[in-house]
């Protein structure tokens, strides 16, 4: 499906309220309050398709004075975690980019979504990490208030040992199941040898204990996962410093690509697609394989202000205009 329109029509706006009742949550924004039209105290979407052969209805609405609430099915969803395991939905705008543009936090953020989408029974890794990890340097900084003694860190310091030789695990897991199809999708676009890698030990206890000082001096802790560094390389060159804007993108596309390959392999029904101003910066050449590679499993939803951009005709054609919707 290919979405139309001058730049401010609102395409952006489609593929973000799909996004909200597929995944309970905005692409661009945490604050639900922003997704309510100026002057009015409620928002809703709704969403009907066909997953595997069955009728799928997904709804998300949002009030000011209410907490939001999803729906799958006409049946209540209690968290946004919940409705990302029971559908897949992977989104790609220009922002993506940062994944390999910006900061090592980004990756890392990125990563342990897709440990999330592929190892679902290890999901709640990252959290428990991040608590064991805000737990400590809490901690820290009470005893450096002089609040709490030396001894209140030990059991933290053991916590974040242990949940940090889960987390690198995990990531390390879902780098093995992803670079296969990272390689593949990435070479089809003309990107060769790209890689993805991770290279990370957990501390021990014994390390942790060993910079203690330190960490007080700082009132965070200094070694673990939480600073680790993902690459993303073509080859031996780490396209963060060294790639061109083409190139990032296509690294960007490439592991939207392969996490899809891998997750309707692993469930059996491709995700839904929502590729959101994809095609700019793109060379005719890699349009066309993009777009024959979007037509060969599941659905994609592509915005583009005109349909030109898209090489090979869509299934279906829509003009977003003014923030409306219609069939072209």
């Amino acid at each position: 499906m290919l979405a139309t329109g001058p730049n401010g029509a609102g395409k952006t706006n489609l593929v973000e309220a799909i996004h909200l009742a597929t995944q309970g949550f905005s692409f661009r924004t945490r604050m639900d309050a922003q997704l309510i039209r100026a002057g009015a105290t409620e928002a809703s979407v709704c969403v009907d398709g066909d997953r595997a052969g069955a009728s799928v209805t997904a709804e998300a609405r949002l009030s000011n004075r209410e907490p939001k609430r999803l729906r799958l099915n006409g049946s209540p969803v209690a968290s946004t975690d919940e409705l990302r395991q029971r559908l897949h939905t992977l989104v790609f705008t220009p922002d993506r980019l940062g994944v390999v543009k910006g900061g090592p936090a980004v990756r890392r953020a990125y990563l342990d979504r897709v440990l999330s989408r592929l190892l679902p029974a290890r999901a709640d890794v990252p959290v428990r990490y991040a608590a064991a990890l805000g737990q400590r340097n809490a901690g820290l900084r009470r005893i450096s208030a002089g609040l709490s003694p030396r001894n209140v860190l030990d059991p933290w310091t053991e916590t974040l040992s242990v949940t940090a030789v889960e987390l690198v695990q995990a990531r390390k897991d879902a780098i093995e199941i992803l670079a296969p199809s990272l390689a593949t999708c990435a070479a089809e676009l003309g990107l060769a040898d790209a890689l993805i890698g991770y290279d990370s030990e957990p501390p021990t206890v014994a390390e942790l204990v060993a910079r203690l000082d330190r960490d007080l001096e700082r009132g965070s802790t200094g070694l673990g996962p939480h600073l680790d560094e993902i690459h993303l390389k073509v080859g031996s060159r780490d396209l963060r410093p060294f790639g061109s804007q083409g190139e990032q993108r296509l690294m960007v596309l490439s592991l939207l690509l392969a996490e899809a390959e891998v997750l309707s392999g692993y469930v059996g029904v491709p995700p839904l697609l929502l590729l959101d101003d994809a095609l700019s910066e793109l060379d005719a050449d890699r349009r066309r394989i993009l777009s024959e590679r979007l037509g060969r499993g599941g659905q994609a939803i592509v915005t583009a202000t005109g349909a030109e951009a898209l090489p090979l005709a869509p299934a279906q054609l829509l003009v977003v205009s003014q923030g409306e919707v219609r069939p072209a």
